[in-house]
C-alpha cells in the first residue's frame, strides 16, 4: 500500500474515495479513529492508501479532478 494523500477534510476524502472507486481503485483510509480521538485539531490527518500497482492511475485521477495539490510526498516520488 502507498499513501496517496493526507487530509483532515472528511468531505474531500469522501470525494476522492468516490472518484477512485468509480474507476475500480480500492481505497483504504487509515487513522480515522485516531483523527477523531485527537479532536480534529489537525495533528493526525487521515491517510488515503492505494495498492502499489494502482498508484499511477490514482494519481492521474486526482490530477484530472484538479486535486493534485493534495497528493502526498510519498505519491509524488
Amino acid at each position: 500500500m502507498r499513501e496517496l494523500m493526507r487530509t483532515n477534510d472528511p468531505v474531500l476524502l469522501s470525494y476522492v474515495e468516490a472518484l477512485l472507486t468509480e474507476v475500480g481503485i480500492d481505497v483504504t483510509v487509515l487513522d480515522v479513529n485516531m483523527s477523531i480521538l485527537e479532536g480534529s485539531l489537525g495533528v493526525l490527518p487521515r491517510r488515503a492508501m492505494v495498492a502499489e500497482h494502482h498508484l499511477p492511475k490514482a494519481i492521474k485521477v486526482l490530477q484530472d479532478a484538479d486535486l493534485d495539490q493534495w497528493l502526498s510526498d510519498d505519491a509524488r516520488r
